[in-house]
């Protein structure tokens, strides 16, 4: 009888914890313990910030090809950029100062594509000016097509950073001060786990907590911009320009 009295008692005590599963409330009391947060992750949520930086670097860096947008300040310009790169180049856009300009780079070989008025100065001055009649000349022959920067032309270390995987990823991965780590947020393969240099001042990083830990979203320190990191792995097209694309301006761009 007592085993009987038992056996209904337990029995009585799992339909309530049952219910109670399928009714949203807590299980405080019925034995289920708290979730693990971690729990269909890649795991990385459980280390240290230190070693979630180190493994999202590596997997960065282990990418073959990923897309980098936002906004960048630096020596105080502030770029918008959309750019997507790999290892043997990067293609895309970047507007500063209200003027767009693409930019490509197929191993050594750097292109900039821009409008006229890019080439004539429009915007910096109101949209007046436009320079020499020569100027304006030669700015509509450089409108629209790709234009070989030379290695020699002081644009051309600028501008091919944009277009470096690996240079734009070292920068983009820099936190400073002491990191420290925080919530996790999202869910499913957007869920993601911030960490942080000096308390979020260092700027923060949010890394991905579904397969691979790819860094996500930088907010860089200093109010420096914002980056989001996608389509890590995602391959893309890279091919120089054709002859009638292009236009070999000599040993330096005009200053623009």
């Amino acid at each position: 009888m007592r085993q009987a009295r038992r056996t209904r008692r337990a029995a009585w005590v799992g339909t309530v914890c049952a219910g109670l599963v399928v009714g949203g409330a807590g299980l405080t009391g019925c034995g289920g313990g708290s979730e693990d947060p971690d729990a269909g992750t890649n795991g990385v949520g459980k280390l240290s910030a230190t070693k979630i930086q180190g493994e999202t670097q590596q997997a960065a860096k282990g990418a073959t090809a990923v897309r980098l947008s936002g906004t960048l300040v630096s020596k105080g310009r502030t770029y918008k950029l959309d750019m997507r790169l790999k290892d043997s180049g990067g293609t895309g856009s970047v507007t500063s100062k209200g003027g767009t300009f693409q930019l490509l780079r197929v191993d050594k070989h750097l292109y900039l594509k821009a409008d006229a008025d890019f080439w004539t100065h429009q915007g910096e001055s109101g949209g007046q000016g436009g320079g020499s009649p020569a100027d304006r000349a030669a700015a509509e022959k450089l409108g629209g097509k790709y234009v070989k920067v030379p290695p020699g032309d002081p644009a051309y270390q600028q501008l091919s950073g944009f277009t470096d995987k690996g240079l734009m990823l070292d920068g983009t991965l820099t936190l400073h001060g002491a990191l420290s780590k925080g919530d996790r947020v999202g869910s499913g393969a957007r869920r993601v786990i911030r960490i942080a240099g000096d308390e979020g001042a260092g700027g923060t990083l949010d890394v991905s907590l579904a397969g691979k830990p790819y860094p996500q979203r930088l907010q860089r320190a200093g109010d420096a911009g914002t980056l989001r990191l996608t389509e890590w792995g995602k391959d893309f097209p890279l091919e120089e320009p054709g002859l009638n694309e292009t236009v070999d301006y000599g040993k330096q761009l005009p200053t623009s």
